[in-house]
C-alpha cells in the first residue's frame, strides 16, 4: 500500500537539493565558524552564505538573521528576550488568543514573573482585528506578538495593518511565521515586523533548525547565554548541517514559491470541492485569505483521533491538531475560539498538503475519508439517533 502523506503542516520532507548540500555539507567540512583558521574560514562562508538565502526569503539583512533550534526556540527567544529587556518600561504584553502554544506557554511563564497578558478574540473565520489590537494598546505596552497564520486552520491575518498600528505606537512587533514563511511571501519591511520566527521543516528543510528576525535597535536579551556565536544574541555551537540545509531550503522556496503555490492551491480546491460528498462537514478558517497548504474540517458525530487511525490503516497520513498539540485530549483552543462546540472540535481533521502530492492522491483521500466517516458514523449512537 502506497502511503498517502498529507500532513505537511507537521513536517515536510527534505527537498532533493537540501538533502544533497547536507551530505556534501557533512562529508567535507566538520569545522567551527568561530575557529580562526582556514577550516574554520570555510565553516563560517557556508554559516553566512546560509544566513544570506533565509534573510532573502523574508526581505531581510542577514545580520538581522540569527539562528535557532527551531520555531519554538526562536518564539521564546522573541517574547521572554523582549519582555526582560524591557522590562523597565512597562509589563503588559498583547496577543491574540489563536496563537501557537509556544506563544501562550511564554506568556505564560511570564505572567507568573508578574507581566500583564491581554488576549485579543477573533472572529468566526479566526481573524484578528487591527482596532482590537489598537484598543488594547497601554502605555505598558512592552511587546504585541500575533501569528501570521494559523497552524491549525491556516487563516492569515491583517498583519501589516496591526504592524502599522505598533510602529506608529513604537512598540516591537513578533510575528510567528513558521507555519508561513517558506510557504507564502513575507515580507519584514512591507508588514513592519520586528521580530520574526522561521522554521526550516516548513519549506522542505531540515528538522531541528530555525531562525529569529531581529530588526536593528529592537531591545531584547539572548535565551540561551554562553559564547559569541550570532554577535552574542545566541550562545552555542551552530548547527551546521541544519543551517546549510536551511539555507538550500529558503532559496529554493523563494525561487520556487509561484510555482508551488498554485500546484498548492489546485490541491486545496480540489479536496474542499470533493467533500461535497460527505454530510455534516464543516470548513475551519477563512474561505480566501488563508494557506494554500491547508484544509481543517469538522466532521460531526465522530471523533478526530479514530478517524486519523483509520485513515492511516488506508495509508492517509493527516492529523487532527498541530504536532505540538498532538496528544492532549482537550479541545482545540484555536477551535473553542472561532466558534466550534466542544464536540465539533473533537472531530476535526487537518489536511496539508505538499508539492510532490497530486490530484489522484487527493481523490483517494476523499474517497477513504467518506468510508471512513460512513463506519465510524454507523458505530455512533449519535448519529443513528440524529439519522
Amino acid at each position: 500500500m502506497e502511503t498517502v502523506y498529507l500532513d505537511h503542516i507537521s513536517a515536510t520532507p527534505l527537498h532533493p537539493e537540501v538533502k544533497r548540500v547536507i551530505i556534501d555539507h557533512i562529508s567535507h567540512s566538520f569545522g567551527n565558524p568561530v575557529s580562526q583558521h582556514r577550516v574554520g574560514d570555510a565553516a563560517l562562508e557556508a554559516l553566512e552564505g546560509a544566513r544570506e538565502e533565509v534573510a532573502r526569503l523574508i526581505n531581510a539583512n542577514p545580520e538581522e538573521v540569527v539562528f535557532t533550534s527551531g520555531g519554538t526556540e526562536s518564539i521564546n527567544h522573541a517574547i521572554k528576550g523582549v519582555a526582560l529587556a524591557r522590562a523597565k518600561k512597562g509589563n503588559h504584553i498583547i496577543t491574540s488568543n489563536i496563537e501557537h502554544n509556544a506563544v501562550l506557554k511564554s506568556l505564560r511563564m511570564l505572567e507568573r514573573m508578574g507581566y500583564r497578558v491581554t488576549s485579543v478574540p477573533v472572529d468566526e473565520f479566526g481573524l484578528v482585528d487591527p482596532d482590537g489590537v489598537k484598543k488594547a494598546i497601554t502605555d505598558e505596552t512592552i511587546l504585541v506578538s500575533i501569528m501570521h497564520a494559523n497552524n491549525e486552520i491556516g487563516t492569515i491575518e491583517p498583519i501589516a495593518e496591526i504592524g502599522r498600528i505598533t510602529r506608529e505606537r513604537n512598540i516591537p512587533f513578533h510575528c510567528d511565521a513558521v507555519v508561513s514563511a517558506g510557504v507564502v511571501p513575507v515580507d519584514v519591511e512591507e508588514m513592519g515586523i520586528d521580530l520574526l520566527s522561521i522554521a526550516a521543516n516548513q519549506f522542505y528543510g531540515p528538522s531541528g533548525v530555525g531562525a529569529l528576525y531581529i530588526r536593528p535597535k529592537t531591545e531584547i536579551w539572548p535565551l540561551l547565554d554562553g559564547g559569541m556565536q550570532e554577535g552574542s544574541r545566541r550562545g552555542g555551537t551552530h548547527n551546521m548541517a541544519g543551517i546549510v540545509g536551511m539555507g538550500k531550503a529558503a532559496e529554493l522556496a523563494r525561487k520556487e514559491m509561484p510555482q508551488r503555490m498554485e500546484h498548492l492551491l489546485q490541491l486545496k480546491k480540489a479536496f474542499i470541492d470533493g467533500l461535497g460528498l460527505i454530510e455534516d462537514v464543516l470548513l475551519n478558517g477563512h474561505p480566501t485569505q488563508s494557506l494554500p497548504n491547508l484544509a481543517s474540517i469538522s466532521v460531526s458525530y465522530v471523533e478526530g483521533e479514530s478517524m486519523v487511525l483509520l485513515l492511516d490503516e488506508e495509508g492517509i497520513c493527516v492529523s487532527t491538531r498541530s504536532a505540538c498539540a498532538s496528544g492532549s485530549l482537550r479541545a482545540s483552543h484555536v477551535l473553542l475560539s472561532i466558534g466550534r462546540d466542544y464536540a465539533e472540535a473533537q472531530g476535526t481533521l487537518l489536511f496539508s498538503f505538499g508539492m510532490t502530492n497530486t490530484l489522484g492522491e487527493v481523490e483517494r483521500a476523499l474517497e477513504t475519508l467518506k468510508e471512513v466517516v460512513a463506519t465510524l458514523r454507523n458505530i455512533s449512537p449519535l448519529y443513528r439517533k440524529e439519522g
